[in-house]
């Protein structure tokens, strides 16, 4: 034999992973059990009304984390025992280097000032949102706040981001993937403005950008980071028009 010659393949090499390795199947078991987990928190949250003072937007942050907890406790048992994969990991969020998630956080208020500019040329008309009627006294803001800017964004972002995106990519590329995944992501916000098509643009506008964040950083945290800062421009916005701050 000469020396160094590389050894034949035997034939029994394990098979390169798939990503991401979960399926479409394991996508729908995620919303079929994040479906009824609302269902949970909302009349969890009505029961404790029944038993304590506390006001909407509390019952609303409460019905909301645990909505949360619900439908991504089962996402995480479901990734576990069917690959035995981590939570974290296997949808994306993983470390950024420093200048990548400075720029991630740049680029919420900067994606901001645009998608308005765009709204204001649509002629997007005003839509009162629910929380906004909220927005009456300090702790209400600080809870509807957390809610908006920190929560939202990121069970948003594992969501379709972290799980949908790279299942589309894999079927139909990275721009298809990113633009169906934003549409989604647009539509799934529309019953909050009585299904306008404009603010639904503007919104899958907005969800394009952060997967397009996700893809070229390859972490679902620099998506969380845009989204996030986003969101807080447009609390921000929302309080100075109610004159709250």
């Amino acid at each position: 034999m000469i020396p160094n010659e590389p050894l034949p393949a035997t034939g029994h090499q394990p098979p390169a992973t798939r990503s991401p390795f979960w399926n479409y199947s394991d996508l729908l078991l995620f919303v079929l059990l994040a479906i009824p987990s609302l269902g949970v928190a909302f009349l969890a949250a009505a029961m404790l009304t029944a038993f304590t003072k506390l006001s909407m937007p509390f019952r609303l942050v409460f019905a909301q984390m645990l909505w949360y907890v619900l439908a991504f406790g089962a996402l995480k048992a479901l990734l576990f025992l069917r690959y035995q994969q981590p939570f974290w990991r296997s949808l994306g969020w993983l470390p950024l280097r420093f200048g990548t998630a400075t720029a991630s956080l740049f680029a919420g208020p900067i994606l901001a000032v645009a998608l308005g500019l765009v709204g204001s040329a649509l002629h997007t008309p005003e839509i009162p949102l629910p929380f906004q009627q909220m927005l009456k006294d300090p702790p209400t803001i600080v809870v509807l706040g957390l809610l908006v800017v920190v929560i939202g964004p990121l069970c948003e972002e594992l969501a379709f981001r972290g799980l949908l995106m790279p299942l589309l990519i894999r079927s139909m590329g990275p721009a298809a993937g990113i633009i169906i995944a934003g549409i989604v992501f647009g539509c799934s916000h529309g019953y909050e403005y009585e299904w306008s098509w404009r603010h639904m643009i503007l919104i899958s506008g907005a969800g394009c950008v952060f997967g397009w964040a996700r893809f070229k950083s390859g972490s679902t945290a620099a998506a969380a980071y845009v989204h996030a800062t986003f969101n807080f421009m447009q609390f921000a916005a929302f309080l100075i028009q109610s004159r709250t701050i």
